[in-house]
């Protein structure tokens, strides 16, 4: 039974519309795994150069402990707010508020950031030529990102097949080339294990500047969290899903990157980041092999555009629920039972700071500083996640030794490192990065500071604990949401002491 304002009959998001399949695929299309090796993987190559897949490969150790620490917290508060409740309930409200705000923003920015190349993958596949144009890639995309607007407002449910098609394609293409790309004769450098290790890491290939951008690169798997009231069976399904995602990401990431590290080489991505996916088709299925992925970039781009959009929306919705943020921003559609407030808005500012980004500077230049501060909104609500987890089971890690390491060590380890990469990354990241970064997060104070004013009960949260046995009451005048009770597993009375008995 649960206290959340999902039911239909209150007016709340829709119930059941997602299963643990959908879970799953939204985590992985949310990572978005080919507009991820055309947009971001090149980034980490680099600024780490044959290191790229062992950044690529350890960066994902931690985030599985953050994904760990998503599905524990998901168990005791299923809200549509995620790590913007979980926090505030763990650590401090106000806390809580800017982990959601960094949601926010970061999904804004990655919104902005790749409309543009959704637009220029499309054209691509008609001509090549048409990509470089930059107010027509604009005009497609736009148009791609309003329809994907229109499907979130909808509803996830009416989405479900063919986002499922399009994250089976896109990893069924990443992974034929990537397998196809090892197998050729010619090879600009031939695959060393050493670049699973740290041995090319010096002054001009960091550890760290590879790391924050990772961080980039496996950000969206949490839309699960946010889908939670959405999700059926939705302790197990969300966090499941997440952890699924990442596994899986991780796998294509790393192995594609090999493949065209040893086919191109590190020195030609670097000099061609926005092109180097065509060379690596053509080396690799020469006359279609470029357009096979521009259509898995073009698949991948708009589908996590209404990913990164729901992630935002969800995360407002619960803030103006809560009366944190306008209390608009709670309303649900009568009849699709979404958000459809606070989806217009995000969407309307999106297609301004589209529009306005285009004179910003070159695309490429526009989208390495939108990752660079993107990356620093991911690392700061993952590490509060990481944290929060540790606070709320802190009563039961010791109980037995996978409470302690997949609960406790695992996900505090995660936090850790996403705070060591937030403040090693700082004094090497430019103005409009920072700006993009710390400048967007410290915004944030202004609202929370007025809610905080105006007495909103968020700021008094019943505190997210493992051995919670009584559930918050959904409260329809505005009242903060606290998580819904929890089953028998994680009560002081039950006979296991295992809280991972149904991992």
């Amino acid at each position: 039974m649960s206290n959340r304002p999902g039911a239909e009959g209150s007016g709340g998001l829709r119930a059941d519309a997602l299963g643990t399949f959908d879970s799953v695929v939204m985590a992985i299309v949310g990572c978005g795994p080919a507009y991820t090796v055309a947009g971001i993987v090149p980034l980490v190559i680099a600024v780490a150069g044959f290191a790229a897949p062992a950044v690529l490969l350890y960066c994902a150790i931690p985030m599985v402990g953050i994904a760990l620490a998503f599905r524990h917290l998901g168990r005791l508060d299923v809200n549509a707010g995620a790590s913007y409740s979980w926090v505030a309930r763990s650590l401090h409200p106000f806390l809580g508020f800017l982990s959601g705000w960094a949601v926010v923003c970061s999904a804004t920015v990655f919104l902005v950031s790749a409309t543009v190349p959704a637009g220029g993958a499309t054209l691509s596949l008609i001509d090549p030529a048409l990509a470089r144009e930059t107010g027509l890639a604009t005009g497609v995309g736009v148009g791609w990102f309003l329809l994907m607007a229109l499907v979130a407002m909808r509803g996830s449910r009416i989405s479900g097949l063919a986002r499922t098609v399009l994250g089976a394609v896109q990893l069924a293409l990443l992974l034929a080339f990537a397998v196809a790309g090892l197998l050729v004769d010619k090879k600009a450098a031939p695959f060393s294990p050493s670049w699973l290790g740290f041995t090319h890491f010096d002054t001009s290939h960091t550890f760290v500047a590879g790391a924050l951008i990772a961080g980039v690169t496996y950000w969206g798997w949490d839309v699960t969290s946010n889908l939670s009231e959405e999700t059926r069976d939705s302790r197990r399904a969300s966090g499941l899903g997440g952890l699924i995602g990442v596994v899986l990401t991780c796998t294509v990431f790393v192995l594609f990157t090999v493949s065209a590290i040893s086919v191109l080489g590190p020195a030609a991505i670097a000099d061609d980041p926005a092109g180097y996916l065509s060379a690596l088709g053509e080396s690799i299925w020469p006359g279609w092999g470029g357009r096979l992925l521009a259509l898995a970039v073009m698949l991948s781009t708009v589908a996590t555009l209404e990913t990164t959009l729901i992630q935002a929306t969800r995360t407002l919705f619960a803030m103006g629920r809560d009366r944190t943020m306008p209390r608009a921003f709670g309303r649900i559609h009568a009849e699709w039972r979404t958000p459809w407030v606070a989806t217009l808005t995000v969407a309307s500012v999106a297609v301004v700071l589209i529009v306005a980004s285009t004179t910003a500077g070159s695309g490429s230049e526009f989208v390495e500083n939108a990752v660079g501060g993107v990356g620093l909104h991911i690392a700061f609500y993952y590490a509060l996640a990481g944290l929060s987890v540790v606070v709320a089971y802190r009563k039961v890690l010791f109980r037995s030794l996978g409470n302690l390491v997949f609960i406790g060590l695992w996900p505090l380890g995660g936090a850790l490192f996403m705070a060591w990469i937030f403040a090693r990354s700082l004094p090497g990241l430019g103005a409009q990065a920072l700006g993009t970064g710390l400048v967007a997060l410290a915004f944030g104070l202004l609202p929370v500071l007025v809610s905080w004013f105006q007495g909103s009960s968020y700021f008094r949260p019943r505190p997210l604990s493992s051995l919670a046995a009584h559930p918050g009451q959904a409260d329809a005048g505005g009242e903060f949401h606290a998580g819904p009770a929890l089953d028998p597993a994680f009560t002081g009375s039950a006979r296991r002491d295992d809280v991972l008995s149904d991992f």
